[in-house]
């Protein structure tokens, strides 16, 4: 039996410290291909604005503009120390990004002012997921697409085992842990999006997680 949700955090990684650990264990991520990246290209984000919630140190966002080119990248990021250390990597990568600070479920962002939307690792950190998805709705050009991938809280026991001892720094465990029981499982995520003005929107898991796409 699934274990009832564990709220995490609304307020992002903010201390320093944290903030260089968790570069390292997204880089790690990265360069294993368990960032999302390729899941969300394949269900058909493609070129032009692209607006990334939650990018953290930006690396899915900067892959996702890296692999297709032509992207206009822009981040919607709640802590100021992600932000510096995303616009550091975006240096890094020679691509241009913009970060903007604010809270997903109210971003400082004009409508309809985007082609694609994407986010990993954020939705369980999420106040008010449904807002988000309205948010998201709101800034999304018609015909625009936005792909969101997680983790799942309901993913097998000894996946969870592969995932954290893989995981590293070790430092970044006991993170994962707290995120994983703060995750969604896709019944509910399905309850959720049925709330939203998201009209088209669809939900499947993963080997360790979920990945949630659709159209506006």
């Amino acid at each position: 039996m699934t274990k009832p949700r564990v709220t995490e955090t609304n307020v992002g990684i903010q201390e320093e410290m944290t903030v260089a650990v968790f570069d390292q264990f997204a880089r790690d991520m990265r360069d294993k291909g368990w960032n999302g990246v390729e899941d969300m290209i394949a269900t058909g984000i493609n070129g032009g604005e692209l607006l990334e919630i939650g990018p953290g140190p930006g690396y899915v966002g900067l892959e996702v503009a890296k692999q297709l080119g032509n992207v206009t990248l822009t981040g919607c990021e709640i802590s100021p120390a992600m932000i510096r250390l995303a616009r550091n990597n975006a240096e890094s990568y020679r691509i241009p990004a913009t970060y903007v600070e604010g809270n997903a479920m109210d971003m400082p962002l004009p409508d309809e002012s985007f082609d694609n939307v994407i986010s990993n690792g954020s939705l369980h950190e999420w106040e008010d997921p449904v807002r988000v998805f309205d948010e998201i709705d709101r800034v999304l050009r018609p015909g625009g697409r936005y792909c969101i991938t997680d983790l799942r809280r309901d993913a097998a026991l000894w996946k969870k085992w592969f995932v954290y001892l893989s995981t590293k720094p070790k430092a970044m465990r006991p993170g994962l842990l707290t995120s994983l029981h703060a995750s969604y499982t896709i019944q509910e995520v399905q309850v959720l999006l049925q709330k939203s003005t998201l009209k088209t929107a669809y939900v499947k898991s993963d080997f360790f997680g979920l990945s949630i796409w659709g159209a506006k």
